[in-house]
Parts: structure tokens; sequence; C-alpha cells
């Protein structure tokens, strides 16, 4: 039975909080040589499967509400990283794709990101890190 006048550092929401801004924040030294923040990785990230997305299922996918990411993608399309193209499915519907541009600063982030991800495996080495992934992923199904 947890004890109920646990500190608030010995929860586990606290812990994946503070796990996630570290990690971010590793992230992000990385990314800031670029000049680009994790969240537009993360949207490059997405489209870069090539596939159009619309605005809610983007919102999903990289963690941001809805008014965060139309200032961040109205940015992304004046850099002429991004760009939108109505559904023809649905005429209501925006979908987001990837530019030429975009794929090439995708490409340079995604080598940072795979640096940053392999200095965690030689911190905490292959094993650990696949159990923690497989236990956040395992979390994270079952929350659903």
């Amino acid at each position: 039975m947890a004890k109920s006048n646990a500190p608030i550092t010995e929860h586990l929401a606290y812990l994946l909080a503070q796990a996630n801004r570290e990690i971010n924040r590793q992230l992000e030294l990385r990314l800031s040589k670029e000049g680009v923040p994790v969240e537009q990785w993360r949207i490059l990230k997405v489209l870069s499967d090539g596939d159009g997305h619309s605005m809610g299922e983007l919102a999903d996918a990289v963690l941001l509400n809805h008014p965060t990411l139309t200032k961040m993608i109205d940015r992304m399309v004046s850099d002429a990283l991004v760009y939108r193209v109505q559904d023809p499915n649905d005429r209501r519907k925006v979908l987001m794709f990837i530019s030429d541009r975009g794929k090439v600063l995708s490409k340079k982030l995604n080598s940072l990101a795979v640096d940053q991800e392999e200095h965690i495996l030689e911190s905490y080495g292959d094993k650990s890190t696949s159990e923690l992934k497989r236990l956040l992923e395992s979390l994270i199904d079952s929350s659903n």
C-alpha cells in the first residue's frame, strides 16, 4: 500500500514529469544547434511519413494543444518547412505535409535525436533502456 503522506517527489506522475523535462532539456540543447525547438522536430518527424495529417491528428501525435500547434505551424509554413493542402475528401479539413526543405532539416534533427538516444543507451545500457521503454509503453496502453 502506498504511503499517503509520501513527498510529491516520490509519486510516479512527478517522476515522469521530471524525466520528461530532463530528456527534453538535453534534446533541446542538441537541437538548438539548428535553431529548432523540440516541438518542431516532433512535427517534422510525424509529417515525414508523407501522409497528410489533420491538425487534430498532429496535435495528438506531438502532444500539443491546438492553439500552440497552430502558432507553430504558421511559423513553419512561413519558414517553408511544411505546407497546407485542403483535404480532397472533406473540404472543411486541412492536411499538413512536410516540404522538401522540411525533409532536409528533419534528417539533420533526427541525427541529433539519435545521438541523444545513444547517450541514454550508453548511460543506462541497452537492457535497462529497452525495459524502461517497454514499461512506459505498457503504462500508456493500459491508460487507453
